[in-house]
């Protein structure tokens, strides 16, 4: 099962990571103790699914990502689709399989 697919079971990507709860969730900004709660069932808040799934899910270090990339890519999306296009798919050939997210 992909990481992906576990959005919705952070106790279960947490081990797969093989991380302890203070080191998971210190990484996006929740206590240990909120997110023991979010491990027993507590429902999370779509911002922490968000960072959750940015940060372990498609491992995407936060502290390295800028406004303005973003806005980078929504510039080549919008204006170079093409080339866009291209780039995305140069990296998904680089990806190891299980890690391959779809976009």
């Amino acid at each position: 099962m992909k990481l992906l697919d576990l959005v919705n079971n952070p106790r279960e990507i947490r081990r797969q990571l093989g991380m302890n709860q203070y080191q998971f969730w210190t990484k996006i900004g929740v206590t240990q103790s909120g997110g023991s709660r979010y491990e027993s069932g507590r429902s999370m808040p779509k911002p922490v699914v968000e960072l959750l799934r940015l940060v372990h899910v498609e491992r995407i270090d936060l502290s390295k990502v800028k406004r303005v990339d973003f806005d980078i890519l929504e510039h080549m999306k919008s204006q170079h689709p093409d080339m866009y296009e291209r780039l995305h798919m140069a990296v998904q050939k680089q990806l190891p399989n299980n890690d391959m997210m779809t976009h």
